[in-house]
């Protein structure tokens, strides 16, 4: 006996969400530290162009048109003061970063992964840095 199913039966169509956390690790207090979450939605198609050896013409894309005005900026304390580490500026951030979080867990999304990077101090005069994290989270389209 075969059986055929169809792959549109199982297939499950999931809406995404990124929300960024960006944290200043700058000497002396002196960054900003944020948590961005976009309201508006960009199709990532209208913005690229494919490269090929026949083709290679400049992708001429409108910057303004791809900035988004629309989304949630929420304020964060930064890893620095004029102390040094401030370790309840981290606390402070811990607590509305979880708040986000939970927030969307009860609105239906799922955190599905979470990645992380750094760009920290490269020396005396640079003095720049951040610590950006990506949460995405997922929840079955309505």
């Amino acid at each position: 006996m075969t059986l055929f199913f169809s792959t549109e039966i199982f297939a499950q169509q999931y809406e995404v969400k990124v929300v960024t956390v960006v944290e200043s690790i700058v000497p002396n207090g002196l960054g900003r530290s944020r948590m961005i979450s976009a309201n508006a939605e960009r199709d990532y198609k209208e913005f690229t162009t494919t490269q090929s050896e026949d083709d290679n013409s400049r992708n001429k894309s409108d910057r303004s048109d791809i900035r988004v005005k629309d989304f949630d900026e929420t304020k964060l304390l930064n890893f620095y003061n004029l102390g040094g580490i401030r370790f309840q500026n981290i606390a402070a951030n811990d607590a509305l970063i979880t708040s986000k979080i939970n927030t969307m867990l009860a609105e239906g999304w799922d955190l599905a992964f979470v990645t992380s990077a750094v760009e920290s101090d490269a020396g005396e005069k640079d003095g720049q840095g951040i610590f950006i994290t990506r949460l995405v989270f997922k929840k079955l389209k309505q």
